[in-house]
C-alpha cells in the first residue's frame, strides 16, 4: 500500500512538472481545443438559427449532451492517452520491453506514464457548457449522485476501447490507424441518436458504444426517462467493454515479441 502511495505521489509530481516545463505547449493545446470545440458549437448555433429543433431536441439540450460528452473524453485524454503511443511506436520499435522489466503491471504503467495537459481544454469547455445549460434541468439528489457515478463509467468506455485497439499492435506491430478509426466514431455521440439511421445507431450503441459515453446518460438527465437503459446500460456496457479489452490485452501480451529497433 505504501508503494502505491509513493507511486501515486511520483505521478502527480510528473504531471505538475509537465505543466511547468511545457507552459507554451499547454497554452497552445488548451487554446487549440477551445478553438476546435468553439467552431463546432458555432456551427450548431448557426444551424439552430434556421431550425427550431433537431428531431425534437433544442439547441440547449444538444449543448448539454455535447458538454457531457467532453467530460469523460477529457478525463481519458488527460490520464490515459499514452495508449496512442503503444499503438503507434512502442511495440513497433521494441520500446515496450521496458514495461516488462518494472515491478508493476505493464498496462497500468502504460496508462499512467504521461499526462496530456491539453485535455484540460476539453474539460473546461465541457464544464462551461454544462454550467450554462444545467439550469434548465430538473435536478434531484439521486440525479446528482447518478451524474457523478456516470462520469467514470463513461470514461471507462473510452479507455477500454483504446486498450482493445492498442492491443492489436501486439500482433500487427502498429495499430495507430485502427485506434484513430475507432476514435473518430466518438464525434457521433455528441448528438442525439435519433438523427442517425438504424444501422449507425446500432453500431454506436453496441459495437463501438460511444453513444453510452454521452447521449444515453445525458438524455436521462434531460428527460428523466429510461433509467435502466440509459444509466444501467451505461454501467453494463462499460464493464463488458472493459472485460473484453483486458482479455485482448492479456492475449496480446502473451503473443508479444520484441520488435527491436
Amino acid at each position: 500500500m505504501a508503494k502505491i502511495r509513493r507511486m501515486h505521489a511520483i505521478f502527480i509530481k510528473q504531471y505538475l512538472k509537465q505543466i511547468l516545463e511545457y507552459k507554451v505547449d499547454f497554452v497552445v493545446g488548451v487554446l487549440g481545443v477551445f478553438l476546435t470545440q468553439g467552431l463546432n458549437l458555432l456551427f450548431l448555433n448557426v444551424l439552430f438559427q434556421h431550425i427550431p429543433a433537431l428531431e425534437g431536441w433544442t439547441f440547449e439540450q444538444i449543448a448539454f449532451i455535447y458538454g457531457f460528452s467532453l467530460i469523460p473524453k477529457g478525463i481519458d485524454h488527460l490520464f490515459f492517452d499514452n495508449l496512442w503511443a503503444l499503438g503507434q511506436r512502442l511495440v513497433r520499435k521494441g520500446e515496450f520491453d521496458k514495461y516488462l522489466t518494472r515491478p508493476i503491471s505493464p498496462l497500468f504503467h502504460v496508462l499512467v506514464e504521461t499526462f496530456q495537459v491539453d485535455a484540460l481544454g476539453e474539460l473546461l469547455v465541457g464544464i462551461i457548457l454544462l454550467s450554462t445549460t444545467v439550469g434548465s434541468l430538473t435536478w434531484t439528489l439521486p440525479k446528482l449522485v447518478l451524474f457523478v457515478i456516470a462520469i467514470p463509467f463513461a470514461t471507462l468506455i473510452y479507455t477500454s476501447l483504446k486498450i482493445a485497439t492498442a492491443s492489436i499492435s501486439f500482433w500487427t506491430k502498429q495499430s495507430g490507424a485502427v485506434i484513430y478509426i475507432f476514435y473518430m466514431f466518438n464525434d457521433f455521440a455528441k448528438y442525439p441518436m435519433s438523427i442517425y439511421n438504424s444501422l449507425l445507431k446500432w453500431v454506436l450503441s453496441f459495437l463501438i458504444p460511444f453513444a453510452f459515453t454521452a447521449y444515453y446518460p445525458a438524455s436521462y438527465f434531460l428527460t428523466g426517462q429510461n433509467f435502466l437503459f440509459n444509466i444501467g446500460g451505461l454501467m453494463v456496457i462499460s464493464l463488458l467493454v472493459f472485460a473484453v479489452s483486458l482479455k485482448l490485452w492479456k492475449w496480446g501480451l502473451a503473443a508479444y515479441e520484441s520488435a527491436g529497433s
